[in-house]
C-alpha cells in the first residue's frame, strides 16, 4: 500500500512582472479516501468516498461515521487500513469495525471537499437525532480572540502550502486540545471528532471549536452531535448553520478577526469584560 504525505512536491514557472523563472513548490494533497463499515458476522460495506489531505484517516473514519449518526463513538471497536489484495492500492481504504451490525444508510455518501447540504427540509431531517448541547462554558471575550492565532500557528502543512483548512478544539480559557487540517473543512471538523472517539472524550461539552474559513451547516451538525457548545470562525456562518445552532442551542460566533467578532446564536456564552 502506497501512503501518501499531506504535502506534494511540484514545479512551477513562477512570474513576477516581466520575470519568469522555473522553481519548486508545494501543493497540499487531495485523494479519495473509501471508509467501509463491518459489523459482527458482517463483511466490510462500502459507506463512503472523501476527498481528503492525507493523514490521521483513521481520526477521519471515525469521526465521520460518528458526526454522521451511524454509530455512538463506544460502537467503534477497531479503525484500520484494508491491506487484502496484492495490487498496490491508488488510494486508501480504511475499514471502521463496529460492536453492532451495521444497517444500510438511509442515503448514499459521496463527499467532495467542499460538500454541504441546504434546504429547510434537510435540516429538519438531518437534526432529527441531534439532541441539544450542554449549557457548557461561558468564554472570555480576551480568550475567544486569541484563538485564530493559535489555530494558525498549529497549521503545519498550511504553512507549507497555502491552501489548506484547520479545525481546532479548544478549552475556554484558550487551551489547544487538538488541531487537524484537510482540504475539506468538513474533514478537519470529522478528524478533531474522532481524535476525541478514539480517545474516549465525547461528548466535547467543555470546548469551543475553532475553523478556518466560514462555519457552514455540516460543521455545526458535526459539532453537535460531538457535544460542542461553541463555534467560532474568522469568516461568516451561513443562514443554515445559524438556523442549526439555534435548534441545538449552540454558540456561533464569526468575523473572529483581531478584536472584533459578532455572536450570531447563543450569545450567552461569550463573557465580554468591561
Amino acid at each position: 500500500m502506497s501512503v501518501r504525505r499531506p504535502v506534494t512536491p511540484v514545479r512551477v514557472r513562477a512570474v513576477d512582472g516581466a520575470a519568469a523563472a522555473d522553481r519548486p513548490d508545494r501543493l497540499v494533497t487531495e485523494e479519495p479516501l473509501e471508509i467501509r463499515v463491518e459489523g459482527p458476522g458482517q463483511p466490510a460495506r462500502p459507506l463512503a468516498v472523501t476527498m481528503r489531505t492525507p493523514g490521521h484517516d483513521f481520526d477521519l473514519a471515525a469521526g465521520f461515521v460518528v458526526t454522521e449518526q451511524l454509530a455512538r463513538a463506544d460502537e467503534v471497536v477497531t479503525v484500520s487500513y484494508c491491506l487484502a489484495g496484492v495490487d498496490e492500492q491508488r488510494f486508501n481504504v480504511v475499514t471502521v469495525v463496529l460492536r453492532r451490525p451495521v444497517a444500510p444508510p438511509e442515503r448514499p455518501f459521496a463527499v467532495n471537499a467542499s460538500c454541504g447540504i441546504c434546504g429547510a427540509a434537510t435540516l429538519d431531517a438531518a437534526l432529527r437525532d441531534v439532541p441539544p448541547v450542554a449549557a457548557g462554558p461561558t468564554v472570555a471575550r480576551s480568550a475567544l480572540v486569541q484563538l485564530p492565532d493559535r489555530l494558525r500557528d498549529a497549521q503545519a502543512v498550511f504553512d507549507a502550502t497555502g491552501g489548506l483548512h484547520a479545525a481546532g478544539l479548544f478549552r475556554a480559557n484558550g487551551a489547544r486540545v487538538v488541531v487537524r487540517e484537510d482540504v475539506g473543512r468538513h474533514n478537519a471538523v470529522d478528524k478533531v471528532v474522532g481524535h476525541l472517539a478514539r480517545a474516549g472524550g465525547l461528548p466535547a461539552s467543555d470546548t469551543v471549536l475553532a475553523v478556518s474559513g466560514r462555519v457552514s451547516y455540516e460543521i455545526v451538525q458535526k459539532a453537535a452531535v460531538a457535544g460542542i457548545p461553541i463555534l467560532c470562525a474568522v469568516s461568516a456562518p451561513s443562514s443554515l448553520a445559524v438556523d442549526a445552532a439555534h435548534r441545538t442551542g449552540q454558540t456561533v460566533v464569526g468575523f473572529l478577526r483581531g478584536a472584533r467578532f459578532n455572536v450570531y446564536a447563543g450569545p450567552e456564552r461569550v463573557a465580554v469584560e468591561h
